[in-house]
C-alpha cells in the first residue's frame, strides 16, 4: 500500500462503548481487572480491519491511575498483562501484526503543568518498558504533551532495553493549528529536545485532524525519518483532567473526511496512521479499504 503501515484505533473509547471501560477512576485499565477477554476481541477487531500494528492498553496502567483503587503498587503486572494480551492477539494472526508498547503521560494526558521530573519519571518509565518488553516489537511513547515529557518516555525505553527495539515519540498537539505542543513548545523545540536519543519515528497523536495537518508539514522539514499521525475525536478544552468537570466535546469527524484526511497526510510523507480517541475499527477499515484501492488504481 505505497509504504503506508496501518496503526489501531483508540482503545479507551472502544472499551467504553463495549460496556467495559468508563472515564472514572482507571479507565481503560479496569478493563484488564473485568474484562480482558473484551481486550483482546478489541485487538482482533482493529486487525480484522487491516492494522498492522496494534498498541498495548496500558495507558492507564500507571501508579497515579491505579493508586484511585489502591492498585498502584500492580502497575507492572497490569502493564504485562495488556502487553500479553495484545501479544496473543497479533500472534494469532503472525508476524505481519507488530505490538507497540504504550508509554503513557504518567500523570494526565495534554498537560505539561503535571509532567513530573525526570527523577520522578525515569524509574516508572523503566520499569513499564521493562514489563512490556518481553511481548513488544517496539515502545510508543505517545500523547507527549512537552519536550521534557517525550524524553522522559523514550530515554526510560531506550535505557531499559538496551535500545534493542525502536522507540517511536508521538506528541500531542495545541488545538489551534500551528500553535505547537500543548505546553507551547514549537514542533522544532520538541524535535530539537530529542537530538540525543535514537527515536526510529515521530508521530501526532490525541489531536485534531487540522493541527496534525499543519504539525506533519513542519515535522517533514526536520527529519528523514518515518512520521505519522493517529488523530482523535475529541475537542479538548484546557485544563482537562480524567476526573474534573471540565467537559470534552466530540468532534463531527466522519469516517469519509478522516480517510480524505489521512490520504492526504500521505502527501505530506506521512507513512503511519492510525487513529486514537473515538476512532475505531469501522474507520480502520475504511482507511485500508482506501488505501488498497489507490494502489489498485495506481497499478492499472
Amino acid at each position: 500500500m505505497n509504504g503506508i503501515t496501518i496503526l489501531d484505533g483508540g482503545m479507551g473509547g472502544e472499551l467504553a462503548r463495549r460496556g467495559a471501560s468508563n472515564r472514572n477512576e482507571l479507565w481503560s485499565a479496569q478493563a484488564l481487572l473485568d474484562a480482558p477477554g473484551v481486550v483482546a476481541q478489541v485487538h482482533r477487531d482493529y486487525i480484522e480491519a487491516g492494522a498492522q500494528i496494534i498498541t498495548t492498553n496500558s495507558y492507564s496502567t500507571i501508579p497515579s491511575y491505579l493508586g484511585k483503587l489502591d492498585l498502584a503498587g500492580r502497575y507492572e503486572e497490569l502493564t504485562g498483562l495488556a502487553a500479553r494480551i495484545a501479544m496473543d492477539a497479533a500472534a494469532n494472526v503472525g508476524p505481519s501484526i507488530r505490538v507497540a508498547g504504550s508509554m503513557p503521560p504518567l500523570d494526565e494526558s495534554y498537560r505539561a503543568d503535571l509532567v513530573p521530573d525526570a527523577t520522578a519519571a525515569l524509574p516508572i518509565y523503566q520499569r513499564l518498558a521493562a514489563a512490556l518488553d518481553p511481548f513488544v516489537d517496539l515502545f510508543l511513547c505517545e500523547t507527549m504533551s512537552c519536550a521534557q515529557e517525550a524524553h522522559n518516555a523514550a530515554l526510560a525505553a531506550l535505557e531499559a532495553t538496551a535500545g534493542s527495539k525502536p522507540v517511536w515519540v508521538s506528541w500531542t498537539l495545541a488545538e489551534q493549528p500551528g500553535r505547537g505542543l500543548r505546553s507551547g513548545e514549537s514542533v522544532a523545540e520538541a524535535f530539537a529536545q530529542l537530538a540525543d536519543l535514537d527515536i526510529a519515528a515521530f508521530l501526532f497523536n490525541c489531536t485534531t485532524p487540522e493541527a496534525i495537518g499543519e504539525g506533519l508539514r513542519q515535522l517533514s522539514t526536520l527529519t528523514d525519518k518515518p512520521i505519522g499521525a493517529y488523530p482523535n475525536r475529541l475537542h479538548i478544552p484546557e485544563r482537562w483532567t480524567l476526573d474534573n468537570e471540565v467537559a470534552t466535546e466530540l468532534l463531527d469527524l466522519s469516517i469519509h473526511q478522516y480517510v480524505t484526511d489521512a490520504l492526504n497526510w500521505t502527501e505530506l510523507g506521512a507513512t503511519l496512521i492510525g487513529g486514537c480517541c473515538g476512532i475505531g475499527p469501522e474507520y480502520i477499515a475504511a482507511l485500508d479499504n482506501a488505501l488498497q484501492t489507490r494502489t489498485a488504481n495506481s497499478q492499472s
